[in-house]
């Protein structure tokens, strides 16, 4: 059986008859840059994020960029990050000439650890970029108290996370921004780069719009130094068009980490020290899960996971990579490589072993397929093969 780490032909032939005629509209009308479906998709998405603006830009990485540059972070500041998260968070604070500062993470959330923050907070702290990794919000109540506390902006990385809730909020609707990637394989995506920052603050707001389009208030006349950073209008229709869908598939992706997990109980049953998988109910992987009952005295149902990605942290994980490989099942790791032991991030003066939390993930964490239209007997098959590797 061969099973993808993504099938996006499946998603595709569900909105089939839906996005081309909208395609052949725009291209028929030639409305490609900043259009009609743009601003419809920027107001729908900030609603749908429970926020006041959304401001379309050209892919996640510039979305974090421009809210950073829209909060006149720059040299001799400093942000604040996790460093298990895709380089493409940390990279956007080097562009801004700031310096990024990391802070480990928790074993069980493989998110942000609030706790640890305070200690990497210095007079230089501008900014915070919390990464709700894999889907599963960050402690975003802890992270804003901290953010009053010392003030400092907090931006939100939401690349990973569209529609995941903690309580009653969407994530994205905590801090003065917020970051969306519409990266084609994200639970949200477009059919190329795309990207979007949201925010309820109005002169943040006109910032970001200012600084996607060479920073003109209107045509001709430039107020700031800006750049080009503009979401098309196609790929904003094809989001309008998914947008609609998104509630349903989240909730498909829930189903079926629930059956990984229910499988997985199934005798014979693997120890913790050969695979810990996370727990549908919470996103917590399921010992912490039972320990916690959820983050910080919350109660576990306030956390929604949307399970961009389904990780497990498994022993010998590049052998079972290779042996599911060789079986036909398609597997991701994300990621293999901490930001900071990246060669290009060697200026920043970490080194091995200076974020422990991080660096066991990046050893043993493997990411099964995961998929709206993934099936029970593809599920079946994957967690036989994992099985069949240590049994």
């Amino acid at each position: 059986m061969k099973v993808p780490f993504v099938d996006l032909n499946a998603q595709y032939q569900q909105i089939k008859s839906e996005v081309l005629p909208k395609m052949e509209s725009i291209v028929e009308r030639g409305d490609f840059i900043l259009g009609d479906d743009l601003a419809k998709f920027e107001q729908e998405f900030a609603a749908y994020t429970g926020v006041k603006y959304g401001i379309g830009v050209a892919s996640g990485t510039e979305a974090l960029h421009l809210a950073l540059l829209a909060c006149d972070i720059g040299p001799g500041d400093e942000v604040i990050t996790a460093p298990n998260t895709f380089i493409a968070t940390v990279v956007a604070i080097t562009l801004t000439g700031a310096k990024p500062v990391l802070v480990d993470v928790e074993p069980e959330t493989y998110n942000i650890n609030p706790s640890l923050i305070t200690k990497k907070v210095t007079k230089r702290t501008r900014a915070i970029i919390p990464v709700h990794l894999y889907g599963r919000p960050a402690a975003m109540e802890e992270i804003m108290a901290l953010a009053r506390k010392h003030s400092f902006k907090v931006i939100e990385d939401v690349a990973q996370a569209h529609g995941a809730r903690l309580g009653s909020k969407k994530a994205g609707a905590f801090g003065d921004l917020a970051c969306f990637s519409f990266y084609p394989a994200k639970n949200l995506g477009a059919y190329g780069d795309g990207g979007l920052v949201v925010t309820d603050n109005e002169a943040l707001a006109e910032r970001v719009k200012l600084l996607r389009n060479y920073g003109q208030k209107e045509k001709n006349r430039h107020i700031i130094f800006g750049v080009n950073s503009r979401l098309d209008n196609l790929q904003s229709a094809i989001l309008r068009i998914k947008l609609k869908y998104l509630d349903d598939w989240n909730n498909r992706r829930r189903q079926k980490a629930k059956i990984y997990y229910e499988l997985f109980q199934v005798a014979p049953r693997l120890n913790e020290s050969q695979v810990s998988l996370p727990n549908p109910k919470t996103g917590l992987p399921a010992e912490a899960s039972a320990r916690t009952g959820g983050r910080s005295g919350g109660s576990a149902e306030a956390e929604d996971h949307i399970y961009h990605i389904d990780a497990i942290l498994a022993k010998d994980r590049d052998k079972l990579a290779e042996h599911l490989k060789a079986r036909g099942v398609a597997t991701g790791i994300h990621y293999p490589l901490p930001v900071y032991l990246q060669e290009c991030y060697a200026n920043l003066g970490y080194k091995k072993g200076d974020f422990p939390a991080a660096e066991e993930m990046a050893s043993k964490t493997l990411s099964l397929p995961m998929y709206p239209e993934l099936t029970r007997e593809q599920i079946e098959y994957v967690v036989g093969c994992v099985k069949e590797f240590y049994l």
